[in-house]
Formats: structure tokens, sequence, C-alpha cells
């Protein structure tokens, strides 16, 4: 339905085109009438073709945004399944060695929780961006003002191609009115094509000023709204990514602090076991000194000029 709309309109400004060369050329060669130019018109004509050109261009900006809103909602509802699954397995992991005292497991308690949390911010992020983003410029693309307004303007290009054609058969029996002056019967097909003429200018007037009424008022809305809605998703983008960082800060102080109180812990239980090691060796001394004297007498000369102790008990 778009394309064949497209085509018909590239159909309407060659038949445009073809007829404003056709009327520049009979106004060059026969002096065209002074009376015949109406520049109320042309500055109308020129309005209404800058009003088409915006809002065809906000239109096609809102779809283009509606496309990025829907394609984001879609990748982060993604994206929230799979850290949700990961925060799911971070708690369940702390929860189940919890008791071994592990700081890794209340550190993965605490890293589900706040990711949990994260992924409801962005829960009500998508929900925001749905219902005040992308719903109402979907809306509006398709909106009766925006449809009503464009049937107008091509209604105005329709006439105003009629009244283009009118000026150039005015223009040619005037032509033929002056070379056969006199002539009745010209005379009263030159007067009935000038009525025409007129009637089709009074058509056009009214209905270029509707147009005109209703191309702006859809002008103003779409600036409006389009500006409105970027905002909105703006305020809900910092909301959101303001509230997961607080959540992050959180998360890295616990953390933090844990692993300094776990450090802590384990300095302290390396110093206690210290001492201990270090009084073994005096108390196997103490032991070996409370048995009897050993008592030792000269040695004696061997034969082989070796000496020979001998011990005994006192």
């Amino acid at each position: 339905m778009e394309a064949l709309k497209r085509h018909a309109s590239k159909l309407r400004e060659h038949v445009a085109k073809q007829q404003q060369a056709v009327f520049k050329q009979f106004s060059a060669r026969y002096n065209q009438d002074p009376s015949l130019v109406d520049e109320a018109e042309l500055e109308c004509h020129q309005n209404l073709q800058r009003l088409y050109s915006t809002t065809r261009a906000a239109k096609h900006f809102q779809r283009n945004i509606v496309r990025g809103v829907e394609g984001f909602i879609a990748v982060s509802t993604k994206q929230m399944e799979i850290v949700k699954r990961l925060a799911e397995d971070c708690c369940k992991y702390g929860v189940d060695n919890e008791h071994f005292g592990f700081a890794l497991a209340k550190a993965s308690v605490e890293f589900g929780n706040s990711h949990k949390q994260i992924e409801k911010e962005r829960e009500d992020l998508l929900k925001v961006l749905g219902e005040q983003v992308f719903e109402p410029l979907r809306e509006m693309i398709m909106s009766a003002p925006l449809e009503d307004a464009r049937l107008l303007t091509y209604r105005y290009q329709r006439i105003r191609q009629d009244m283009e054609s009118q000026i150039a058969d005015v223009m040619r029996k005037q032509l033929k009115s002056k070379e056969s002056s006199g002539n009745t019967d010209n005379s009263v097909k030159l007067q009935h094509a000038e009525s025409k003429l007129s009637d089709l200018r009074t058509t056009l007037a009214a209905l270029g000023r509707e147009a005109t009424a209703a191309m702006e008022a859809v002008e103003a809305q779409q600036q409006q709204v389009t500006y409105e809605r970027l905002l909105a998703m703006v305020d809900a983008e910092r909301t959101y990514h303001q509230n997961a960082a607080d959540i992050l800060n959180k998360l890295h102080d616990e953390m933090l602090l844990a692993k300094h109180h776990n450090e802590t812990i384990n300095h302290y239980d390396e110093q206690s076991s210290e001492p201990e090691s270090e009084t073994a060796p005096a108390q196997v001394h103490s032991d070996s000194t409370s048995e009897d004297p050993v008592l030792t007498k000269p040695s004696e000369s061997t034969g082989n000029g070796q000496g020979v102790q001998f011990l005994g008990e006192v």
C-alpha cells in the first residue's frame, strides 16, 4: 500500500512538472496576462510543499524510533533472562556452601540478589519504553490527523494541476480571441474558460487554507510529541542507570568489606599458630635434660691409636 502511494505521488509530481513546463512556455511566448498569476496561491503551494516534506521526515524519524525501541526491548528481554539465570546460580551456590564459612559463598548471594534488583530496574525501564515511547509514536504514525492532512494536500495538488491546465487553456483562448477579433464564439469560449478558472481559484484557495492549517497542526503535534517521547526515554534510562549504579556501588563496598574481614581473620589465625611451633623444640630439649646424667670416662688409647669412650650410669 505504501509503495502504491509513493508511485502515485511520483506520477502526480511528474504531471505537475509537465504542466508547469507548458505553462512557462506559453507565458514566455505569448506574454502572459499578469492577472493569471496568483502570488498568494504560489506562496500557499510552497508552504504546503515544505509542510509535506517536514511531516514526512518526522514520520520516518518516528518510525525509526519505534523500530529501534522495539528491537531494544526484544534484546534486553533476552539479556534479562540470561542475567536472572546467572543470579539464581550465584544464590544457589551461596546458600549451598554457606555453612562452610567461605567468603565466596556470602559474596555470591549478595551478587545474585543485587543483580536481581538490577533486572527489576531494567524491567521498569522496558515498561516505560513500551508504554510511553513505543505505543504513542506507533499510534501517531498511523493516526487519522496525519492521513487526513495528507489527503487534503493531495486534493489541493490535483485541483492545482487542474487550475494550471485551465490557465493554459485561457491563454490559448486569449490568443485566439486576439487573432480573430470580433469572433463572438471565441469570446464566449474565453469567458467560459475564465469563469471556470475563477471557480478553480476560489476552490483552491479555500482548500489551500484548510490543508495548510491541518498540516501545520500535524507538524506541531509531531514535533512536540516526538520531543516529549525522547525526553521520557532519556528520563527512564537515566533513572535505570542511576539505580543500577547505586546497587553496584553498594555491592562493591560490601564485597571489599568482606574481603578485608576475611584477610584479617586469616592473618590472626597465622599469628596465633606461630608460638606453638616455636615452643616445640624447647619442650623436646627440656625432656632430654630431665633424664639421668650420662658420665664419660677419659678415652684410652687402643692399639691402633684411636680413643675409646666408656659410658656408664651412676
